[in-house]
C-alpha cells in the first residue's frame, strides 16, 4: 500500500528514540515477536524460542507503566540483548537504571538470579526474584496493550519488504494515540 511509507515518515516526530530517554529515570525493559508468514528464503526470521517467524522489537517503559521507547525492528532469529545493543538504548544511559528479565544478564542492568546446575537458588534469592518478576510485570502488561493492535499480533502478510515500514508506522501510530 502506498499510504504505509507516506504514514510511517509523517509519524516519525512522534515516536521517542534513544536520546529522548531521560537519563537517570527508572525503566523496563523487554522484547517481542511481531509475527510474519514464513519465507523460506528468509531463515533468518525464525526465532526459536518463540516457533515462529517475526521481527523482534524492544520495548521500555516507566514503572507505572508508561510506554516510552521502542525499538527498530531486527529479524526475530536474534537474541533480545542483541537486539537492545543494536538499538544503542544503553550507549548513553545508565544500564543500572533499567530493570530486565534474565535475557538482559551481563549487561549491568537488575535482573533476576539465575539458578544454576551446581545449587538451588537461596530463600533470599527468590524472594528477590520475586520482587523483581512483580516490578517487570508493568512491561509485560504494556506490551499486551501495543500488541492488541491486529498488525502486530497476527501474521504479517503483505511483501516482507514492507513488513519494518509497516511496523514503523504502527509504532508511529501508537506514539500519536498517546499524545
Amino acid at each position: 500500500m502506498a499510504v504505509t511509507p507516506l504514514l510511517a515518515r509523517a509519524l516519525a516526530r512522534f515516536v521517542p528514540v534513544a536520546e529522548d530517554l531521560v537519563a537517570g529515570r527508572q525503566y523496563i525493559v523487554d522484547g517481542t515477536l511481531l509475527p510474519c508468514w514464513s519465507w523460506a528464503d528468509h531463515p533468518g526470521l525464525y526465532s526459536g524460542k518463540h516457533k515462529t517467524t517475526g521481527m523482534n522489537v524492544q520495548v521500555g517503559c516507566t514503572l507505572d507503566g508508561e510506554l516510552v521507547w521502542i525499538s527498530d525492528p531486527i529479524e526475530g532469529a536474534r537474541h533480545d540483548v542483541f537486539c537492545l545493543d543494536e538499538s544503542g538504548v544503553l550507549d548513553t544511559l545508565n544500564p543500572r537504571d533499567w530493570t530486565g528479565d534474565k535475557g538482559y544478564v551481563g549487561r549491568d542492568m537488575i535482573t533476576p538470579i539465575k539458578k544454576t546446575a551446581e545449587r538451588e537458588l537461596l530463600d533470599w534469592e527468590k524472594e528477590f526474584n520475586t520482587a523483581i518478576n512483580r516490578v517487570r510485570a508493568v512491561v509485560e502488561r504494556t506490551i499486551a496493550n501495543f500488541k492488541n493492535w491486529r498488525i502486530l499480533h497476527t501474521d504479517y502478510r503483505r511483501p516482507l519488504d514492507t513488513f519494518a515500514t509497516t511496523i514503523s508506522a504502527a509504532i508511529g501510530l501508537m506514539f500519536y494515540s498517546l499524545t
